[in-house]
């Protein structure tokens, strides 16, 4: 059987896959890949089923080793990459040697960088899922050097591509759709208007569960709090600060903070890919 061996992780580096659904109930959030554009290219390149789990690296960093032959792809925030030292490319289909050490740079541009390896990264789910669940600590455990991932068996068919052309990932500002509320009424009406014209910006304080974003306060309309309600990605949660957090794909199943408004979900990959730094605007 193939494996990947974890050489390097990189800032962070986390097994994702297409999420956990079916559990908010119980209070289990959805988790899985952050940029789900990126996750979803990479399956299809390998011919992978629409679920399989891959490496979702954060700023690059990312090294590993094959055991056997594999065929992998890296997709999402386009890093410099290395064969057994040799220059490779981002969105192609690249076979391994049994051996050879695939490397990772930091991203030009962007966040989050997936490694797919035909057949998946098999590790044992958890609620049916095989995504690490960084709020709740559930799902496999962070990657740690000398980890050794087992590979699927390979999917029968197999695309007939080597590269695939994408937009460009990141860049010094992104532009994000909203909806209003559902806690619209919570705020001024000034509120939504700054929202809406004036830029945010991702602070260093972000991970997987959220975008923590810098810029103008949003005044709320009346005071006290919300009993806890359920949240989903994209929610634009407002503490009592007045900076708004932009829920990723581990936020919390519930929340006590109004909602002003959600990014809409075609939009949530771009989110994924907003580094510290980068400027936020929204628009209806």
């Amino acid at each position: 059987m193939s494996a990947l061996e974890i050489v390097a992780t990189g800032p962070m580096a986390t097994v994702q896959d297409g999420g956990r659904f079916g559990h908010a109930a119980l209070g289990v959030g959805r988790s899985g890949a952050a940029d789900a554009d990126s996750y979803a290219l990479a399956n299809r390149m390998l011919a992978n089923p629409a679920g399989a789990a891959v490496l979702e690296a954060t700023l690059g960093g990312l090294r590993v080793r094959a055991r056997g032959p594999v065929t992998v792809a890296v997709t999402g925030a386009p890093v410099p990459l290395t064969v057994d030292g040799r220059g490779a490319a981002v969105n192609t289909v690249l076979c391994l040697a049994d051996g050879a050490e695939l490397a990772m740079g930091a991203p030009t541009r962007g966040l989050r960088t997936y490694l797919a390896v035909r057949g998946g990264v098999d590790v044992p789910p958890v609620l049916g899922s095989r995504s690490t669940d960084v709020l709740a600590g559930l799902g496999p455990d962070l990657p740690v050097p000398g980890a050794v991932l087992p590979v699927g068996p390979p999917p029968v068919g197999f695309p007939n591509i080597d590269l695939a052309p994408v937009p460009p990932i990141g860049g010094p500002e992104t532009v994000l759709r909203v909806v209003p509320g559902p806690r619209e009424d919570w705020f001024t009406g000034a509120a939504l208007k700054t929202l809406l014209t004036l830029p945010y910006e991702v602070t260093p304080r972000s991970d997987r569960v959220g975008a923590r974003l810098s810029g103008p306060v949003l005044e709320r309309a009346r005071e006290g709090e919300l009993p806890s309600e359920g949240m989903v990605p994209g929610s634009l949660q407002v503490p009592p600060t007045g900076e708004p957090v932009l829920f990723l794909a581990d936020h919390p199943a519930t929340g006590g903070y109004p909602v002003i408004a959600v990014v809409r979900t075609a939009d949530l990959p771009r989110a994924a890919q907003a580094r510290p730094g980068t400027a936020v605007r929204f628009t209806l």
